[in-house]
């Protein structure tokens, strides 16, 4: 190919800082070093987790950055010592590195890798190292990732090889919204058949909750939301009952008690909201009751009281549905082509980069489920 080994000036959208729109700017995107992929960026979700870092996080040292880290695109070029990619695979850019040799990553316990952006940044969520530059200032790179671009580097550590007939404008999805969702309810909480589940947020992740919690046989899944016209939505993906908190004076994890005789099996928190990681522990049944927390904040404490704990309940985190990347994104790409795993009903919007202002302004409203960003042709 023309560009390898040469600076490529592409588009992007750029982060300049914190609560602003996006800027669709001309960037430099540097040659991969040793041990980097340059990836062309053919599409990418909008995730809520951006939203985040923009309007809520605000780091300082965050930005100027470009967002995205729900890509999918074709390996344009490879640097030295790079052995298991090559220009024209497929691939979708994991934002948890897979090193493969860290205590972390010869666990089966965990999806955590000692390397990456997180390691040290997590706050921040921007890492300092990259290969972008845009009007002579550095521009970061978000999540280890930064899809909202046509052209990014990432750690070879930190790609995954796909099917190459997957379409590249639906995968995307399983970058970080479908995995997370799904692989909470069927590798964090191990949802079992029969169970009883309640997911709080009905947002792409809880939707793939709901999926989750039916892949794994639940016979009944409670979706909570405020806002009713998600529910049809969640019915498609295998909820059997809707609860808008706003419909009632008592607490909602009164509500789920008295619906579920004293409690659900498992609860999976889809929001990011502290009060809402509270609701949905003490919605689950004393003894065995199983909640997990999967929406992102790092902004204010969590809290309980002990006794919803000591009367044995089990509170779980879970990043990226617990999937190691490079293993588990391959095999649910597989289980799409498959039709075992449904990505395309969660496609609510297509636009173009130049549209993701948009994009996120629908995800702000609420207005969405996931809008896909077509960034170059394939």
């Amino acid at each position: 190919m023309a560009t390898v080994g040469k600076v490529i000036k592409c588009k992007a959208a750029v982060a300049w800082e914190p609560n602003k729109p996006l800027v669709i700017e001309e960037i430099e995107v540097a040659p991969p070093q040793a041990n980097e992929v340059r990836i062309k960026i053919v599409a990418t979700g909008v995730c809520h987790t951006d939203l985040y870092h923009l309007f809520e996080g605000m780091h300082k040292d965050g930005f100027p950055a470009v967002l995205g880290h729900e890509g999918a695109g074709i390996v344009e070029s490879v640097g030295p010592g790079v052995i298991e990619f090559q220009p024209g695979d497929k691939v979708i850019p994991l934002f948890i590195y897979q090193c493969r040799e860290c205590r972390f990553c010869k666990s089966p316990k965990t999806n955590q890798c000692e390397k990456g952006w997180a390691a040290d940044r997590y706050d921040v969520m921007a890492s300092a190292e990259s290969r972008f530059t845009c009007k002579g200032k550095k521009i970061l790179q978000f999540m280890g990732t930064s899809t909202f671009s046509e052209y990014t580097v990432v750690n070879q550590m930190a790609v995954a090889k796909i099917d190459p007939t997957a379409p590249l404008d639906k995968v995307c999805l399983l970058g970080c919204g479908v995995c997370t969702g799904y692989g909470a309810a069927v590798n964090t909480a191990k949802v079992e058949p029969g169970s009883t589940c309640a997911v709080f947020g009905l947002g792409a992740v809880g939707l793939a909750a709901v999926m989750g919690c039916k892949a794994a046989g639940a016979k009944k899944i409670i979706a909570v939301d405020i806002n009713p016209e998600k529910f049809e939505k969640a019915k498609v993906f295998g909820a059997t009952d809707f609860v808008n908190p706003k419909d009632h004076s008592k607490p909602i994890s009164q509500v789920l008690s008295e619906m579920t005789n004293g409690g659900v099996d498992f609860s999976l928190e889809c929001v990011g909201n502290v009060g809402v990681m509270r609701s949905a522990l003490e919605s689950c049944v004393q003894g065995w009751g199983v909640s997990v927390i999967v929406g992102w904040t790092n902004l204010e404490d969590c809290s309980t009281r002990p006794i919803q704990l000591i009367a044995g309940r089990t509170w779980k985190g879970s990043v990226f549905g617990g999937f190691k990347g490079k293993y588990g994104v391959p095999q649910l790409v597989e289980a799409y082509l498959d039709k075992k795993v449904k990505v395309d009903e969660f496609i609510t919007h297509n636009m173009t980069l130049d549209q993701v202002n948009d994009a996120i302004e629908l995800m702000k409203q609420g207005k969405c489920i996931r809008t896909v960003l077509h960034v170059s042709p394939q």
